[in-house]
């Protein structure tokens, strides 16, 4: 049974991303576009994929992908793939290529490829710190975080120096026309919850590249932070509660669920004053265990603050506690995405007025399309 509310024929680009979202995609074959994302930080088990103006991260190597009503082909002469569902084609998509600073390595011998990754078309991403005070006990971590296991397998360092970041945002501009790019970081040991990390980090690749950058870390327990981490070249700000409700957060991320949700709300607030209306999101993974109300009276309270709702489809991750957990069902996404994208449009804090980051990017959801959707109507 289909489980879009339209049928197939009928589809737009934003119920389809969102379906292909919550199903996965199968792969005739597996070579096609650059190496899926593996484990680590950020949108891990996944490919982008084109579909015609919007690229957006699916997953492919996760449980209800392998099981997946989706299946793409290889790439016609022009580079194209077909979507079909029952044999029938309801899609064409192309795959990005694999970006030129991959090839590269750094002045002190380290991959580029392992100091940060290529997100979506024109985005760059990096993990600074692959460790986290989170991820130590199994009692504490997050069950849906996989920031060991590219560390673990070596397709990454433990910490990305300044120069590093440095060097290799400054070829990914000028060779892959990179536009924006993410700093997160496992939360380190210290009152700062990583803020310290983005300043170093941002002072030096802007000193290097003209580039917007996004910040992401967890509430600083000094607000003055939000200052220093602006002055050093963050353009934007990301503080991401996952989870919405008290009982998911101490089920779901144990450890981060003793920074109280209002600790987040008032750093919210504090971050909006320094960084601007629309400057300042949040990550949230809907299928978690928040009900739909839970997630839009969260997103309502957020956009009037001028902090982006960034609600994205939860993953099962191999290898994660959670790699058996259900993906949430596209009806589910659907019916808080479309009233989300309408609280955003008229909270004037849009994706595309973003500066960089997450949000901007947008490949993790189809919240973005839902907005234009509302602002085409």
């Amino acid at each position: 049974m289909f489980e879009s509310d339209l049928p197939e024929s009928n589809l737009s680009d934003a119920d389809l991303i969102n379906d292909l979202q919550s199903h996965g995609m199968r792969l005739v074959d597996p070579r096609v576009g650059h190496e899926a994302r593996r484990g680590g930080a950020g949108p891990s088990d996944h490919k982008a994929i084109t579909i015609g103006e919007t690229t957006v991260m699916v997953p492919v190597h996760t449980a209800p992908a392998f099981e997946s009503p989706f299946l793409v082909e290889p790439p016609d002469a022009k580079g194209q793939s077909r979507v079909t569902r029952d044999g029938a084609e309801i899609a064409k998509v192309r795959f990005p290529t694999k970006p030129k600073f991959y090839d590269l390595t750094t002045a002190d011998g380290v991959p580029y490829s392992q100091i940060a990754t290529l997100h979506s078309r024109d985005v760059l991403a990096t993990t600074v710190l692959q460790t986290c005070i989170r991820y130590e006990s199994r009692k504490k971590t997050c069950q849906f975080c996989a920031i060991g296991q590219s560390l673990a397998a070596g397709r990454t360092i433990a910490h990305k120096t300044p120069a590093q970041l440095a060097e290799v945002a400054k070829a990914a501009v000028e060779l892959d026309g990179v536009k924006h790019m993410v700093l997160t970081t496992g939360t380190p040991k210290g009152r700062d919850r990583g803020a310290a990390v983005m300043v170093e980090s941002a002072r030096a690749i802007k000193a290097a590249v003209d580039l917007p950058l996004q910040g992401q870390c967890e509430p600083p327990d000094d607000d003055i932070w939000h200052q220093r981490m602006k002055d050093a070249g963050i353009d934007a700000l990301g503080m991401h509660l996952e989870a919405v409700t008290q009982e998911v957060r101490e089920r779901i991320m144990p450890g981060k669920a003793t920074v109280p949700l209002e600790k987040y709300m008032s750093s919210f607030e504090a971050a909006v004053k320094v960084f601007g209306r629309a400057q300042v999101s949040t990550y949230i993974l809907a299928g978690l265990g928040d009900t739909r109300e839970a997630i839009l009276e969260m997103g309502q309270k957020l956009c009037d603050m001028g902090v982006y709702p960034f609600v994205v489809p939860f993953v099962p991750i191999s290898g994660t506690p959670l790699e058996s957990h259900p993906a949430p069902k596209p009806e589910f996404m659907a019916s808080i995405l479309r009233p989300l994208g309408e609280m955003i449009v008229r909270a004037g804090i849009r994706s595309e007025d973003i500066k960089a980051g997450c949000g901007k990017c947008g490949a993790c959801s189809a919240l973005s399309t839902y907005e234009k959707l509302k602002v085409s109507a």
